[in-house]
């Protein structure tokens, strides 16, 4: 149907090995483009701002996002997948040159507005992503490509950690001039999707085992409640997503409350920033090619899953008697570069055999919805502990917080093991479909 150059070399090759290398490349764009302006919205925040705002920017981007998924919805059902997803690299470009446009009037609600701005492109552009991408693949093709697409965004990653780190510390480019670059990476990220489009790699697969589309609107909230209430394996795996979203936030605000008081000059903190993020997403890339097999393979899912609180509990434990960067550093990893690695592959492969009606309903719920939730619950209990109280706790109370949850986190996986059904030692299955955030 297509006669296109590049939809001719596709079905000459078979269509799967060349498709996966381009999205491959798709997807590394992307995560180029958003961690080049990650660590430029963290640094311009806390210089017009200070870390203790970090739970109210949080919190506003978590609930933006929930206002938009109605609406992204009903555009998606009137306009399609595929002009929905290039709408929104167009306007997120824009949008990313107007705030460059508008820090030359710096102030802390322009910071504010670019950091939610920053959060919703990342949540958005890669969600959009793997949409497009599930529309193409059957599940046998997906456990074969998936893990080579995903490491194309831990690729992009590290990319984009050196690169803002390198623009910054070697150039006459300074931290709000990183906003501009990835706006110019978003327009070729859309080029690319739009090339690809015209040469049939996102034409939707007519097969029976064809994956199901989470963004279409089919989220019924009783549904889910129900499914929560009703069935205990569905209910584990709420409240593991429910202590990871938890603990992510306070322990993003010990290691930004320990940034902002090493580095007060904004460059400097720019770089520092990048660099680490680039470690981090190397952590992920090592643990995602390295160790994850071995210890699917050996030790199973509830091996896989124990890890991330495992070592995140530790590391907030040596937090408490050495309140310093080095080991918020390390409490961030353990959380952050398991989370992106080990912790989602092991979480996807609980929905292997699991009832294909409820599960996905449950799931899809718990990508769009209860993430956001459940994070803005985390956000709660650091301005309860350090700010609203009268009688108020050093930020180090709060690892003592996270040692609690990942205790109980720990002993939801375990539960896992006695549910039985889809925990325990299944095969392997796709690799991570989510974003370095």
């Amino acid at each position: 149907m297509n006669s296109s150059p590049v939809a001719k070399r596709l079905s000459w090759t078979g269509s799967t090995a060349l498709r996966s290398l381009l999205l491959f490349l798709n997807f590394f764009l992307i995560l180029l483009a958003y961690y080049l302006v990650k660590p430029a919205s963290r640094s311009l925040f806390l210089s017009h701002l200070s870390s203790d705002m970090l739970p109210y920017v949080w919190t506003g981007s978590g609930l933006l996002l929930l206002l938009l998924v109605p609406g992204y919805q009903k555009l998606l059902k009137r306009y399609g997948r595929l002009r929905v997803v290039l709408g929104s690299c167009a306007g997120t470009s824009v949008l990313l040159l107007l705030f460059r446009g508008l820090f030359h009037y710096a102030n802390a609600p322009i910071a504010f507005g670019f950091y939610i701005l920053v959060d919703i492109f990342s949540v958005v552009l890669v969600e959009q992503f793997w949409s497009l991408t599930n529309s193409v693949y059957n599940s046998r093709e997906g456990k074969r490509w998936y893990g080579l697409i995903a490491s194309g965004g831990l690729v992009g990653g590290i990319a984009g950690g050196m690169v803002s780190s390198a623009l910054v510390k070697y150039t006459s480019l300074n931290t709000e001039d990183l906003i501009s670059v990835a706006a110019v990476l978003v327009l070729a990220m859309m080029a690319l999707t739009g090339r690809l489009a015209r040469a049939g790699v996102y034409r939707e697969r007519e097969v029976a085992d064809a994956p199901v589309h989470l963004d279409e609107p089919s989220i019924d909230f009783g549904v889910v409640l129900k499914s929560i209430r009703s069935n205990r394996f569905v209910a584990l795996i709420a409240l593991l997503v429910l202590f990871s979203q938890i603990c992510e936030p306070i322990v993003e605000y010990q290691f930004m409350h320990h940034v902002e008081a090493a580095y007060a000059n904004g460059e400097a903190r720019t770089v520092f920033l990048s660099q680490f993020l680039s470690l981090q997403s190397g952590v992920a890339l090592a643990v995602n090619l390295l160790l994850t097999p071995l210890i699917h393979r050996y030790g199973g899912v509830i091996a896989g899953l124990l890890m991330q609180p495992l070592l995140l509990g530790v590391s907030a434990m040596a937090y408490l008697f050495n309140t310093d960067l080095r080991t918020a550093a390390v409490m961030k990893i353990s959380d952050r570069g398991l989370s992106y690695s080990i912790n989602r592959s092991s979480r996807e492969l609980l929905y292997v055999g699991a009832d294909a009606h409820t599960i996905f309903k449950v799931k899809a719920w718990i990508d769009m919805v209860g993430y956001r939730v459940f994070k803005i619950v985390g956000n709660v209990a650091i301005l309860l502990i350090v700010q609203w109280t009268t009688y108020q706790q050093s930020e180090t109370a709060l690892s003592a917080v996270v040692v609690m949850l990942c205790v109980g986190w720990g002993l939801c996986v375990v539960a896992l093991r006695r549910v039985g059904g889809a925990a325990g030692k299944a095969p392997m299955a796709p690799v991570i479909q989510g974003t370095a955030a």
